[in-house]
């Protein structure tokens, strides 16, 4: 089952929480402060995994979660880290924002990869807090929480060629005479509901790719019939082998065909349409079809096209139009579909935008803090305990908070809202 598209949610790991602890030993009196830090949270890769064809796994799982990090210890011992999770995708995945539609990794070669989801970083031990003025800290820092992106995955086939043309024209007849790809073949509209990928070797050691695209109707462009899922992955190719049924078996006409063909390539992405392109007239081995040769190469020609008449059912004509094809890449340059020589690129998935700091009053008495930072403050600190609310006040008091809010008026006993958190305001914070 060849699958596409398909949506995900990646969450990266929390990380863990510092530690409040002192060291105790007989004959040390002052044995100190010594929590060790969380563990950071595992981060969520996505990777290119040569052997992946298709989307199919995503079908029954889509949601991928890294462990989180250890909380720290006493005597200094620091939280293990949470493993890194790598989800494995096919070369020529496209990967977007869910949520914006905006692209953010296009993993092509074996090596790249995209950073979706970083791990939270992990808490600080007491033992980080110590200093002259605060030599037994009773409150530790808690680990940043993970990150969590919905993802629409993307798959674009990599090849060298792609074979273009209406249903039924004999593009999976083609294909499999000429590679080992082994297409399902039926005399109906649509037989190919998916691209066919083939591997065709030529004397002297040469290679190129060439992909069945599934059939093209008028307004695919617009999604009509299989529309954008033939048209995407088009993209990928260098050359087109735009394939005619000359013989007319369908009772359409080739030139009527190859025209509207053309112009849904240039209404769904203007590149496309000045793809390099050689037409291939098929079926010359029915009377009908041979009959016609010189008249479709004739006004092929005057448009601008060279034109090749082969049988795609007896084969005649097929080796002169994969020579052909070669020589059409060689001068784009366009080898292979992987560009093998390009180093692996790390891709980073966008972070969440920072919120500014939004400080307002809500009603009488009542005042509501909002934005990243503070959110952040919160999260991180325990402030449940009287150490963790001084550590907390002292926080707010660095970022600004605290003088923000008495600049909009609010006063000692007030309720304030520091993003989740509901506490009274004071002037002096010592308790939430």
């Amino acid at each position: 089952m060849f699958v596409d598209e398909a949506t995900i949610t990646v969450v990266s790991g929390r990380g863990g929480d510092g530690c409040v602890s002192f060291r105790r030993e007989k004959y040390v009196p002052r044995g100190g402060p010594d929590g060790g830090d969380g563990g950071k949270g595992g981060s969520v890769y996505i990777v290119v995994d040569a052997h992946m064809r298709t989307l199919l796994d995503f079908e029954y799982k889509t949601k991928f979660a890294a462990d989180s990090g250890r909380h720290g210890k006493g005597a200094h011992k620091t939280g293990r880290n949470g493993p890194d999770l790598h989800v494995s995708v096919p070369p020529g995945t496209v990967i977007y924002d869910a949520d914006t539609g905006e692209q953010v990794a296009d993993l092509v070669v074996v090596g790249d990869r995209l950073l979706a989801a970083r791990g939270g970083e992990g808490g600080r031990g007491n033992k980080q807090f110590a200093g002259p003025t605060r030599q037994a800290p009773r409150f530790a820092e808690k680990g940043e929480r993970g990150g969590t992106h919905r993802l629409r995955l993307e798959l674009k086939v990599l090849a060298d060629v792609g074979i273009v043309g209406f249903p039924n024209v004999g593009k999976s007849t083609f294909i499999a005479a000429v590679s080992a790809a082994k297409p399902k073949i039926a005399d109906y509209p649509f037989t190919t509901l998916e691209p066919n990928l083939g591997v065709v070797e030529l004397s002297d050691h040469r290679r190129m790719v060439i992909a069945d695209m599934p059939g093209l109707i008028e307004g695919a462009y617009q999604g009509v019939g299989l529309g954008h899922k033939f048209l995407r992955h088009v993209e990928r190719t260098h050359v087109l082998i735009h394939m005619l049924d000359i013989a007319a078996l369908e009772g359409r006409d080739p030139l009527e065909d190859f025209a509207a063909i053309n112009n849904e390539l240039r209404l769904y992405e203007e590149r496309l349409g000045g793809l390099a392109q050689i037409v291939a007239m098929n079926k010359i081995d029915l009377p009908s079809g041979r009959d016609y040769v010189e008249m479709y190469a004739d006004e092929l020609r005057e448009q601008g096209y060279e034109a090749v008449p082969i049988s795609a059912a007896t084969g005649e004509g097929c080796a002169e139009l994969l020579g052909k094809v070669w020589a059409m890449l060689e001068e784009a340059r366009a080898f292979l579909a992987v560009d093998q020589d390009r180093e692996p690129t790390t891709f980073i998935a966008p972070e969440t935008p920072e919120t500014e700091l939004h400080v307002s009053r809500a009603a009488e008495g009542i005042f509501v803090v909002r934005g990243a930072i503070v959110e952040r403050i919160v999260e991180r600190t325990d402030y449940e305990t009287p150490a963790g609310a001084e550590w907390l006040h002292e926080q707010l008091s660095a970022a600004g908070i605290i003088e923000r809010l008495e600049e909009v008026g609010a006063q000692e006993g007030d309720t304030v809202f520091l993003g989740k958190l509901e506490t009274e305001y004071r002037f002096a914070l010592d308790e939430p």
